[in-house]
């Protein structure tokens, strides 16, 4: 275990001389805390780069749904943060034959609730058109390129017992004879802040996998794991020691350090270009995934930590920043050695909230 117990508050000018203070006793205690397991810890101060704490930053470890922040970097180095994803329905020269022509929109869904609560794209939408000017039609065969298999299979079952949809995958758009109707995706910026805020773990890995292949790698592990080093080496960040196997964390089998997660969330503040990253962070005991987190732990955090949650059966990881007055301290916990309990895993959330409620503080 090192320790740098060195913190950094200043509440004036950085040019001023800063007051420097002792990380909390506190504060060292609970990261070295049963809870945690040996976890492994880094906190920064991004105003002179200082480490102000360090437990085991350099060890690779599973860090859950925390790689979301490495998918959504990687997905905004491959498209513009403005880009839409766009999906449309054309008829062909057959009668019963129908094109659907998409972009690998990661935001579609067959779920009515999810197109009013979160304004997704819903793809049976796209054949109103067909069942006004055939109301007879019973079945129709679906030519289908750069959609999902799986949003396919959902546009079966919600049109199941009433329109009988045969499925054919095509590579090319040549069939197409007029465009029928079209939806399309809030721009990707609105797609990144959703998925982090809720960790979807659907679109996160869709993206990570659409964004690997617009680099011109592969989709699958080793595609992703191309893609992702070439990101963190592009940003100046060692991919050294990574393993990466989704896009969203699940995977036991995924390894990043903790220094390489602080890493890549300073290089992503600095960067107008992952702006999205920033503002889809949960904010403690407010949004997203933190939204019941810190209010009882640790009040005097809420609304002052921003971060990306995690968790897998012995995983519970913590990234992102922590206000610290005038400052915001950059922070990664990844403790991946919890006993696969609910108990043991929120007695861990608890721990890593008091920790940081030890030196969270308003700026005033």
């Amino acid at each position: 275990m090192t320790v740098i117990g060195l913190c950094i508050f200043s509440l004036i000018a950085s040019t001023s001389p800063a007051q420097a203070l002792a990380v909390p006793e506190q504060f060292i205690k609970l990261a070295a805390s049963p809870t945690l397991a040996n976890p492994g810890i880094l906190l920064v101060n991004p105003r002179d780069n200082q480490q102000l704490f360090s437990l085991d930053p350099d060890v690779q470890r599973a860090p859950a749904s925390v790689m979301k922040l490495f998918s959504m970097t990687t997905t905004l180095s491959a498209f513009n943060p403005d880009m839409v994803f766009k999906t449309t329905l054309s008829s062909t020269n057959k009668s019963d034959t129908y094109l659907l022509a998409g972009s690998d929109d990661p935001w579609l869904t067959t779920d009515l609730s999810e197109e009013e609560q979160n304004n997704r794209a819903f793809s049976p939408s796209l054949f109103n058109s067909i069942i006004e000017l055939h109301p007879e039609i019973k079945n129709i065969t679906l030519e289908y390129k750069d959609v999902y298999a799986l949003d396919i299979q959902a546009l079966q079952k919600y049109f199941a017992g009433y329109l009988n949809i045969t499925p054919v995958k095509v590579n090319n758009l040549n069939d197409a004879t007029a465009e029928l109707a079209s939806i399309q995706s809030p721009p990707l910026s609105k797609i990144v802040e959703f998925t982090l805020l809720y960790s979807d773990n659907a679109l996160a890995d869709r993206l990570g996998r659409t964004a690997a292949r617009a680099m011109g790698f592969t989709t699958d592990a080793a595609g992703l794991q191309a893609a992702f080093s070439k990101t963190l080496t592009d940003l100046g960040i060692s991919p050294k020691g990574i393993h990466i196997y989704d896009g969203n964390g699940l995977s036991h089998q995924n390894r990043v350090s903790a220094r390489q997660i602080v890493e890549l969330l300073l290089a992503v503040r600095e960067n107008p270009k992952f702006q999205a990253i920033v503002d889809g962070l949960p904010t403690s005991g407010e949004t997203g995934t933190l939204k019941y987190r810190f209010v009882n732990d640790a009040p005097n955090a809420v609304g002052l930590v921003h971060a990306k949650t995690g968790w897998i059966n012995t995983t519970i990881s913590l990234a992102g920043f922590v206000t610290v007055g005038a400052d915001q301290y950059v922070f990664a916990v990844v403790a991946n050695h919890i006993r696969n309990l609910e108990s043991a895993r929120q007695a861990a959330r608890v721990t890593i909230d008091q920790m940081l409620g030890t030196i969270a503080k308003p700026q005033k």
